[in-house]
């Protein structure tokens, strides 16, 4: 070729830029080969063989009755699942690990937002979670907004993964108060956990609360406010998608 690919520093080899640059359109070029290869083996098979997914953390709940409903249509279809913030989800769309996301919009990842193709899904309407041992609200079955200002509050964010929280923020402010935000964290998870030890309230996209058992929690309606949590199928644009994952995306477009 001409150019040098490698630098020797001792015993050590290090690609150069050209290097670089050759490994990488390699590995682009060798992803666009195996593609074409699983387009041909499709075009003489059905639907079947692993369809790899990706969920943030607040959609995952919404795989399950989804994925059964597909297998009732398509037994032979395999499945591996990936969970992560935006970031995670974008960097193994990227690498060919998973090909379609669900995730809460917009997507957050860092690449060019440009790349990605998106199927947006009917709205999540926000709702707040409380510990059922806040005996005050046990009667309640909704909320004023006002009456949650005194609440001390735990909010899903992430170090690049940001929107949810700054949306919550945002509908504090408009209703005249400031949140008393006592905890930032990754995980839907320990949030809950620790609701449920009464540590705080928090405001979550009401699919959330059905992978999480009600006996420790409790969920108020919101009575004067009406914010959204936009929810979506994201794949990038320029791959093949299986035919599994194509079917799989197409299930969500009849429900929409």
């Amino acid at each position: 070729m001409g150019v040098r690919l490698f630098d020797r520093s001792g015993k050590r080899l290090k690609l150069t830029e050209a290097g670089k640059l050759l490994q990488e359109r390699g590995a682009l070029l060798l992803n666009q080969f195996e593609e074409t290869l699983k387009e041909v083996k499709e075009t003489e098979e059905g639907v079947r063989g692993l369809l790899s997914i990706g969920s943030v953390v607040s959609c995952i709940s919404i795989l399950p009755p989804r994925i059964q409903s597909f297998r009732e249509r398509y037994p032979q279809v395999t499945y591996k699942i990936e969970e992560g913030d935006h970031v995670y989800m974008g960097e193994q769309l990227e690498k060919r690990k998973i090909e379609l996301v669900i995730a809460r919009l917009p997507f957050e990842a860092l690449n060019d937002s440009r790349r990605y193709a998106v199927l947006s899904l009917p709205s999540d309407p926000f709702v707040v979670v409380i510990p059922r041992s806040w005996t005050d609200y046990s009667h309640l079955d909704s909320i004023l907004m006002k009456d949650i200002a005194g609440f001390p509050l735990l909010t899903l964010k992430t170090e690049h993964t940001t929107w949810m929280h700054e949306q919550v923020v945002r509908e504090c402010l408009s209703h005249g108060f400031e949140p008393n935000i006592i905890c930032e964290c990754s995980s839907v998870a320990i949030i809950m956990s620790l609701i449920a030890e009464g540590i705080g309230a928090t405001f979550f996209p009401k699919s959330v609360l059905s992978s999480f058992p009600n006996n420790v929690v409790k969920m108020l309606e919101i009575r004067d406010a009406d914010f959204q949590s936009d929810v979506g199928v994201v794949w990038l644009k320029d791959r093949y998608l299986s035919k599994s994952a194509r079917y799989f995306i197409d299930s969500f477009r009849t429900d929409c």
